[in-house]
């Protein structure tokens, strides 16, 4: 049984399931941070739909008893410094579960700590907007997950079902989590650089307009990278995220806009600036990306962002 659970990453991600894993036991789930943050979290806490919470905060600079799970969810410009801060909540039965966008996260910190310890995983359909330790959503989405390399449930699968089960967290466990990461690559390369240029909601993207040919647009372009790096996505792909679009609140906005909004770096070098570089390697041509990577860089530079 997964009894403790350690956090890196109070952002709107880590929030949410954060407070889900402490309305379950607020004992089982600490926040693990350093410096500044790890005062202002012990401070002012998050709060969640309206609701307050003192989720317990682990100083990353000193020695404490390992996770059972660690979750990271940190944005993608933080993810060295994450790396450097999990390394006491890892233990030798550690199961490591990234919920961050891109492709590498999985990658970089089985480099560190051994590709073992990772379950891979996405989250898709979450529509939480964040303003500094506030949080408000309608829509929890679900955690797709799974092993790497899988040839039916494992035992970590299991025990990560029956966490989730018991805190009230959506989820999938999926076949073939490759497949649905490059799924969620393409939907955050789509909207969320989409929303940033044109500062569209969901509402916008819902419907027809020239905001969703720009979404659907850019999510070709990784359609056609992927299958160069034998992932199978397609049209229908596309068609499933717009289901799922669908149900998101439509005053709701993409992480991209939210940092756009509020003056914040943002992650476009790991969406356009990662299929820039796999069209680079694979001789393959993404004029949309190219465009949008443009335009965002130079929306960061009028904020004073590099």
């Amino acid at each position: 049984m997964i009894d403790k659970i350690h956090i890196i990453g109070a952002g709107a991600i880590g929030a949410v399931y954060g407070a889900l894993l402490s309305d379950m036991d607020p004992r089982c789930v600490s926040f693990v941070a350093s410096g500044e943050r790890r005062e202002r979290l012990r401070k002012e806490g998050i709060a969640v739909n309206g609701r307050e919470y003192l989720i317990p905060v682990l100083d990353s600079g000193e020695t404490h008893p390992a996770a059972d799970l660690l979750i990271v969810a940190v944005k993608h410009y933080h993810l060295d410094q994450a790396i450097a801060e999990m390394k006491s909540s890892i233990g030798a039965g550690t199961i490591i579960m990234s919920l961050m966008n891109g492709i590498d996260s999985e990658e970089r910190i089985g480099a560190v700590y051994g590709k073992e310890k990772l379950l891979y995983a996405v989250v898709v359909g979450i529509d939480a907007l964040r303003q500094d330790n506030r949080v408000v959503y309608t829509n929890q989405g679900k955690i797709f997950f799974g092993e790497r390399e899988a040839s039916g449930p494992s035992d970590r699968v299991r025990r990560v079902r029956e966490l989730f089960d018991r805190a009230g967290i959506y989820y999938v466990a999926a076949t073939d989590i490759m497949r649905d990461i490059w799924w969620k690559f393409m939907i955050n390369v789509g909207i969320n650089q989409a929303s940033a240029v044109t500062g569209g909601n969901y509402r916008v993207f819902q419907q027809a307009g020239p905001e969703r040919e720009l979404m659907n647009a850019a999510m070709r372009e990784v359609i056609t990278l992927a299958r160069k790096l034998g992932i199978v996505l397609t049209s229908e792909d596309m068609e499933r995220w717009h289901a799922v679009l669908a149900t998101l609140g439509p005053e709701g906005k993409t992480s991209m806009l939210q940092d756009v909004e509020a003056g914040r770096k943002t992650e476009v070098e790991m969406l356009s600036g990662v299929v820039l570089a796999l069209g680079r390697r694979h001789d393959v041509a993404v004029p949309v990306n190219e465009s949008l990577y443009r335009q965002i860089r130079e929306i960061e530079g009028k904020k004073g962002k590099n």
